[in-house]
């Protein structure tokens, strides 16, 4: 019985092993057959694809560059005026080679050219003019200028900065960052954020302008870091404190020296007078 039974077992599965074969071949198996070629349609979809654009070194960085603001030539070149000296130089020409101060009127006196009026023109603009001139007398002349002082332009600042005066500029513009910084930046007694751009005018009327320079230099507020033309005062008041001990220090003075002459120190009590008493 057991045998007949195991016989009828084996003969079930001889029957359904070729069945299992083929299901087994088309799932996991590929065949020659089974492979279709494209059709001509899809080539053509293929072809007019759009080529994906490769990301090559070069692009990387020119991707990664950062972007920068290009400087504005026209505030930082530097037009010529009076009291401003230039060297003229003229290849194996040195009888008109020299150097010419600008005089009052905005004049050089260039021997053979005469006076030449050179008021508003940059070194390249004035070193076109000149080749001109002279080449009624040099043939193809190659002329180059240059700046040795620096004098038609000018600001002022006043008042509370380390130290005050008049400073020459090597530019169209400057700023009043960069203005208070070569004045030797702001004493304890100024006011820094009560500060004034005053700008004459032509027709007589004077501009003032507000300025907190205390926001400019320790706030890092670069907004209010406006710019500075030939002619301009920075002024930098005291403040009220200040004034007011400017003000009652000579009344004091009297007392100060009295007291100077019986302690030997004097009013702050920081350092003893000639008179050689004992320090307290």
């Amino acid at each position: 019985m057991q045998r007949k039974l195991n016989l009828m077992i084996l003969s079930i599965l001889l029957i359904l092993s070729p069945a299992w074969a083929q299901e087994s071949n088309n799932k996991g198996v590929i065949t020659a057959s089974s492979i279709t070629p494209p059709s001509q349609q899809q080539v053509s979809n293929q072809a007019q694809a759009p080529a994906v654009p490769v990301a090559t070194p070069a692009v990387l960085a020119a991707a990664s560059a950062p972007s920068f603001t290009p400087v504005d030539t026209e505030a930082t070149r530097y037009t010529l005026g009076p009291d401003d000296v230039v060297a003229i130089q003229i290849q194996r020409h040195p009888e008109f080679s020299g150097t010419f101060p600008v005089n009052l009127e905005g004049k050089i006196q260039m021997q053979f050219a005469g006076d030449i009026d050179v008021t508003g023109l940059t070194k390249k603009e004035l070193a076109d003019k000149i080749a001109k001139l002279v080449s009624n007398y040099v043939i193809n002349p190659e002329v180059d200028v240059t700046i040795l002082e620096y004098r038609s332009k000018y600001y002022l600042v006043i008042g509370e900065v380390g130290r005050p005066g008049k400073y020459y500029m090597r530019s169209e513009t400057t700023t009043v960052k960069d203005a208070i910084v070569e004045a030797g930046l702001p004493m304890v007694s100024a006011a820094m954020r009560k500060c004034s751009l005053i700008t004459p005018a032509k027709n007589g009327k004077v501009k003032t302008k507000k300025v907190n320079i205390y926001d400019i230099l320790y706030g890092g507020n670069l907004n209010k870091n406006i710019e500075m033309r030939p002619g301009d005062t920075l002024y930098v008041p005291a403040t009220v404190m200040a004034k007011t001990f400017r003000v009652i220090a000579p009344i004091t003075e009297p007392v100060s020296s009295a007291a100077s002459a019986q302690t030997g120190l004097d009013t702050l009590n920081t350092r003893p007078t000639t008179t050689g008493r004992t320090r307290y």
